[in-house]
């Protein structure tokens, strides 16, 4: 026979509620870079547009997606 290991429903509630933290930071960690990077393309393509012999037609702006990937 095992020994599990059994917590009490306090404890329980308190590690899932860290888990959806860890969670929500997680989501919000990736929208921040997802940010970052959507902002430095924009910069470049700004400098692109600018520079001699672009029409600037060639930038497109993307939008925001409603959802973040997770990765797994």
């Amino acid at each position: 026979m095992t020994n599990r290991v059994t917590y009490a429903p306090q404890d329980f509630q308190k590690m899932c509620k860290q888990a959806e933290r860890d969670h929500e930071s997680r989501k919000l960690v990736l929208l921040m870079e997802r940010v970052k990077r959507q902002i430095a393309e924009r910069e470049s393509g700004r400098v692109n547009a600018l520079s001699p012999g672009k029409s600037g037609q060639d930038s497109t702006l993307r939008l925001p997606s409603r959802s973040v990937p997770i990765e797994r």
